[in-house]
């Protein structure tokens, strides 16, 4: 699994234990970010700066570091 993907599981793991909106959290990272993570899938392949623009949305969106 790539980082993407490994990103895309932690996001999705913090919605469900605090009980989020994940429509609203995941279009918000989305359009912060510019990665849609519903199409982010294991053999989605890692781009630098998808990663690091990810990571800076979730970490403003969620307040977590991944």
């Amino acid at each position: 699994m790539g980082l993407l993907y490994d990103a895309r599981m932690k996001v999705e793991a913090h919605i469900r234990e605090k009980g989020l909106d994940a429509a609203q959290v995941k279009g918000t990272i989305g359009l912060k970010s510019g990665v849609v993570l519903a199409i982010v899938g294991p053999n989605t392949p890692d781009d630098p700066r998808k990663v690091e623009r990810l990571r800076a949305a979730v970490r403003e969106v969620l307040g977590i570091d991944l």
